[in-house]
């Protein structure tokens, strides 16, 4: 299992724009050099994490900023921007068990049951971890590297 890779991009684009915004303007171009994704694909997240209300992009010129401070946006609030049915996709049930067999007629039920208990858990976690530790992170990371 792992997050998927539009939220470990998006989250790249969120600590660029931290840590860059105020300095430069911060266009899907530039975004697309630092995170080696294409700008298409940067400029449908950042449209995804405008939408949500976590950044916002002025028309025609560009340039990103984030809207909210970072320790009131969670990992949560970015993954459903980017990709809303992540965590459902995280855990998921194989979808032709056997009707005729005692395991295969009970096993749908018996796993929604245990996975929306995982599935909780993590949304949870996902909300406990904000941006601006991420961005501490990235700090952290970064003087280790110098």
């Amino acid at each position: 299992m792992q997050i998927s890779k539009k939220c470990s991009i998006a989250i790249h684009c969120l600590i660029f724009i931290s840590e860059y915004g105020r300095q430069k303007k911060v266009t899907s171009e530039l975004l697309s050099l630092s995170t080696g994704c294409n700008p298409v694909t940067i400029r449908s997240l950042l449209s995804s994490l405008k939408k949500a209300g976590i950044i916002a992009i002025p028309s025609g010129t560009g340039g990103a900023t984030i809207e909210l401070p970072l320790k009131d946006i969670s990992l949560y609030q970015i993954c459903q921007a980017v990709e809303p049915d992540a965590i459902r996709k995280l855990v998921g049930i194989h979808s032709s068990p056997s009707p005729f067999c005692p395991v295969g007629r009970n096993i749908g039920h018996v796993l929604e049951k245990t996975y929306q208990t995982l599935q909780n858990d993590l949304t949870d976690s996902l909300k406990g971890i904000s941006l601006q530790n991420i961005v501490d992170n990235y700090h952290e990371a970064a003087t280790q590297t110098e």
